[in-house]
């Protein structure tokens, strides 16, 4: 089963700030009320009323997908609805709901996570299956239910009497995704918190599917705890653990480097700190070398990125001129930024030369809201010894945040190769994701402060789409076929 890494603040598309993405620190009871509590309907109104309004002035551009008129008849049939107090979960699912409509994956309530997380952690019981959504179809992956019968592979057409089309329309409500194909990637992540939102805690999952055969089956399955699924799992699946470094030599003189997480995981350090990183990758291409290396594999499949201080030193291994993640960076300097990134160097978070940067740009606005262009320096290839022969970068649709922008920058000043599937993640974004707070409830909002081009110029909302295509299967096992034909791909 898959590591859930969230697509939150910390990992957002902006890598080249993401020292100012860092999580806020966590609410205490004090200032907002526990999930059991309810909210009258008045501060429902005031809240709602504060959420749109902070939308339309933080937000780079609130209208990027979904036209005002559009938007403004939204709230105020919203508005309507919000005429009975509700539990803090049911206001932040209304009020995800109607920031989801501007279809922009950086602008979002993080509440589902955190609510399920712990309804499982009090034994509860959810969906058993793991799934890939392929063209708006549900396809079994991984089955932990126990029910024999069942098969990676097999079609969902229903569950619980609700068409897979209808089911997923629904559940893409929950969803801030700037295509349809980004929200498949975080809906099959989160399938099961999703269902658990929609539905409610149900005992049971009557499932109607399609066989590889094209039989049809109907098929019943017990809602289970998470001890439950990890004592079903029949067949190890494959498991890529972001937070290991892995640097080694395959056959064909092929060297292979998985960076994982691009960021400092190291107990008590700094998060942005790159010293033990690069460290780490110097060894690895001095390793490279000794080794004959005829070419380099970059493994960034289902990655959630980072700082890109921490993948620009891999590129300079190989670069044979100057480079940047980005064509241009430009940042909405609204009063909501302007208070958050103050917030953090008065607070002495990490990442404090980035801040500084911010704080810097912003006192350079002609006015609040005025959108400044952030620029920042070429990044030089390395002199010395560097790695020659073809590079190739892997990724796949959870490839997110900076592992996007590595591979949209390789692929846009022709270092090298991408191969795997399509990123859903976008290469050009409105990123570098910021939090606002509604006064009554203490409900975090999130927004994006900046749009990001990738280096080509392409405006158009897209991930990157790799120069040689292999596709992911819907169930992957232990022995990763994916890397198997990356390998093969990269010999010939």
């Amino acid at each position: 089963m898959k590591t859930r890494i969230p697509f939150v603040a910390g990992f957002c598309l902006a890598a080249f700030l993401a020292a100012c993405q860092s999580s806020p620190a966590a609410i205490q009871p004090s200032d907002r009320q526990t999930a059991e509590q309810t909210v009258s309907v008045r501060n429902l109104r005031a809240d709602f009323e504060a959420l749109y309004r902070g939308l339309q002035q933080a937000h780079f551009d609130l209208y990027a997908r979904t036209p005002k008129l559009v938007y403004d008849r939204l709230y105020q049939d919203t508005l309507a609805e919000l005429d009975h107090p509700m539990a803090l979960l049911d206001a932040e699912r209304q009020f995800q709901r109607f920031v989801a409509a501007g279809k922009v994956a950086h602008a979002r309530i993080d509440h589902l996570l955190p609510a399920f997380g712990a309804y499982r952690a009090d034994g509860g019981k959810a969906f058993p299956l793991t799934v890939r959504l392929i063209d708006g179809q549900i396809f079994l992956s991984e089955n932990l239910s126990g029910e024999s019968s069942l098969s990676a592979g097999d079609e969902i057409l229903e569950i619980n009497g609700i068409s897979a089309s209808d089911l997923l329309r629904r559940l893409r409500a929950h969803v801030s995704a700037d295509t349809d194909y980004l929200a498949a990637s975080l809906m099959e992540l989160d399938m099961a918190a999703l269902l658990w939102l929609e539905l409610g805690p149900v005992p049971e999952f009557e499932l109607s599917v399609r066989r590889a055969s094209g039989a049809a089956d109907k098929v019943r399955v017990p809602a289970a705890t998470r001890a439950q699924m990890q004592a079903a799992a029949v067949q190890p699946a494959l498991k890529i653990d972001v937070t290991e470094r892995v640097a080694k030599m395959y056959p064909g003189a092929i060297a292979y480097l998985r960076p994982g997480l691009f960021m400092n995981l190291d107990e008590g350090a700094d998060p942005y700190d790159p010293a033990a990183f690069i460290a780490f990758i110097e060894k690895a291409f001095a390793d490279f070398r000794t080794s004959g290396a005829q070419s380099l594999l970059i493994d960034l499949r289902d990655n959630p990125g980072g700082h890109n201080a921490f993948s620009d030193p891999i590129i300079a291994h190989f670069a044979d001129k100057p480079f940047r993640f980005y064509k241009s960076f430009r940042i909405r300097a609204s009063a909501e930024a302007i208070a958050a990134n103050a917030a953090r160097l008065s607070a002495g978070e990490p990442g404090r030369a980035v801040s500084q940067q911010l704080a810097d740009a912003y006192a350079k606005a002609a006015h609040s809201g005025a959108v400044v262009e952030l620029s920042g320096t070429l990044v030089e290839p390395r002199p010395g010894a560097r790695l020659e022969g073809s590079v190739f970068v892997l990724v796949n649709r959870r490839s997110y945040s900076n592992s996007v922008a590595v591979a949209a920058l390789v692929q846009d000043y022709g270092f090298g190769r991408i191969i795997g599937e399509p990123t859903s993640d976008l290469a050009t974004t409105h990123g570098a994701m910021e939090q606002f707070t509604l006064p009554k409830s203490g409900i975090k909002v999130g927004y994006p402060k900046a749009y990001i081009v990738r280096p080509s110029g392409d405006l158009r909302p897209a991930g990157v789409t790799p120069d040689i295509a292999i596709r992911t299967p819907v169930f992957e096992g232990a022995d990763d076929p994916v890397l198997t034909e990356a390998l093969r791909a990269v010999s010939q």
